[in-house]
């Protein structure tokens, strides 16, 4: 089992002149705590709280016929917001069970009507890459002149991560957009509903099918993508961009109770799945105003969010994300606008086996449920004009599917002629010819010497 150091990581990259030195200080940062990087102690700490929960009944072990209640991923996530201290974890778990049954969260994102939730997702977030290989810089960290505005579950991001990136614009929300979103989301009921014990407003309640997507369709996708470092290890988190440009002092205002509320809850119930937020476009008022808005956030979410000034909101984000991966007017090269369907990585296309022929993602919430030998299918989920909608539209093949499977041993080959790693770079992303990729697609191949090398491996091996 790999054991980390048991303190925490310290690394210093140099990017560039106005941003000067970035640094990472995690206590768990990425993969460290994760699942395949966790200490003895880490580990017999996960044990320990998944036999708490399970004498609690909040917790069912897999059986023969049955997976796990909860996977191992999830309960990770308690344990370090928790500092992996079983009986803190079990206190948090526990209240967000009793939340989620009270507000019947799993019959919400199962059940919200598709347009409802396309209203939400287009007022509040935009997922612009579901996935970044290779977009991450090998060491990230906060930049000392940057002032810190949300938490950090994950101080160290090393390259091609995969982690998905989201983008929030927050002009839109408006006085008059908000009203007219209170007025529809007030609309918003759940079969079965504990009214007494469901305190969570309506449309604090649309807002967490969103996070339900995030954990139960977006992070299993980014998982099964394994173009990345640590392949094997879980994404469970999100980079988050939030584009604050044109918003007035009023408007900060006026959406402070909505914040507030919005990131309580999430804090609380949906524990670790933050990795970073950088705010671009901030007015110059704002830090005057930082000292009372940061009030509104826990402090563990205020060490997460960096101030980016307008000049270095693409010098920054390049040092994270790869330029072709940031959008246009952030200074990448990405065609994004904001209230665009979620723009996939081309790497999902050797994972995937779409069932209709347009190749894309239905609008509208969906999950990931067990398939055949090993894939995953995703299962379109919500409901149209009241009638629920169960339809399969995808399956993953988290190994690649079966056509890729000799490109890829022939591509291993090929690296191993060159003298590169094995995998640096999957026939998927271009082969020989292509000139794409980190290795045999990088560069030409003198003839002969893939011959040569087979002749030499197997005369020695005989």
């Amino acid at each position: 089992m790999e054991k980390p150091s048991q303190k925490p990581p310290v690394t210093r990259t140099k990017t560039t002149d106005s941003a000067r030195e970035i640094i990472a200080i995690g206590e768990f940062g990425y993969p460290v705590g994760h699942l395949g990087h966790l200490t003895d102690t880490q580990a017999e700490a996960l044990v320990e709280f998944k036999k708490l929960c399970q004498e609690k009944n909040l917790f069912k072990p897999a059986s023969d016929i049955n997976q796990s209640s909860h996977d191992d991923v999830t309960m990770l996530r308690f344990l370090r917001a928790r500092r992996f201290v079983p009986q803190d974890a079990l206190q948090q778990f526990t209240e967000t069970e009793a939340w989620r049954e009270a507000n019947k969260i799993g019959d919400l994102y199962n059940n919200i009507d598709i347009k409802d939730y396309e209203e939400t997702r287009r007022l509040y977030a935009d997922q612009f890459s579901y996935s970044t290989p290779n977009g991450l810089a090998e060491e990230v960290a906060q930049l000392p002149y940057i002032t810190k505005l949300q938490g950090d579950l994950s101080n160290r991001l090393p390259d091609k991560r995969g982690i998905p990136v989201y983008v929030f614009e927050v002009a839109p929300l408006n006085s008059k957009t908000m009203s007219a979103y209170a007025k529809s989301s007030a609309k918003t009921t759940v079969h079965n509903q504990n009214s007494e014990k469901a305190i969570t407003p309506p449309r604090m309640l649309r807002l967490f099918a969103l996070y339900e997507n995030l954990v139960q369709f977006i992070m299993p996708l980014c998982s099964n993508l394994r173009d990345r470092d640590h392949p094997t290890t879980p994404i469970s988190q999100s980079n988050n961009i939030v584009d604050i440009s044109g918003v007035g002092l009023k408007q900060f205002w006026n959406l402070r109770t909505h914040m507030q509320d919005a990131s309580t809850l999430a804090t609380a119930h949906y524990p670790e799945t933050l990795d970073r937020i950088f705010i671009i476009g901030a007015p110059s008022f704002f830090p005057t105003v930082w000292g009372w808005i940061k009030r509104w956030f826990d402090p563990i979410t205020t060490s997460k969010i960096f101030i980016l000034g307008p000049h270095e909101a693409f010098k920054t984000l390049s040092a994270f994300i790869e330029p072709a991966n940031i959008p246009k007017k952030y200074g990448g090269s990405l065609d994004y606008e904001f209230g665009m369907p979620p723009i996939l990585d081309p790497a999902e296309e050797a994972h995937i086996t779409w069932a209709a022929a347009n190749h894309k993602w239905p609008e509208g919430p969906m999950r990931w449920v067990p398939g055949k030998d090993g894939t995953l299918e995703a299962l379109a989920v919500g409901s149209i004009n009241g009638k629920e909608r169960r339809e399969v539209v995808a399956t993953m093949h988290p190994d690649g599917k079966p056509e890729f499977a000799g490109t890829q041993a022939a591509n291993q080959i090929v690296n191993e002629a060159l003298g590169l790693d094995a995998g640096a770079a999957p026939a998927r992303q271009g082969g020989p010819e292509s000139g794409a990729g980190n290795g045999a697609g990088s560069q030409p191949i003198p003839n002969g010497v893939v011959e040569d090398f087979l002749k030499a491996k197997y005369s020695s091996a005989a």
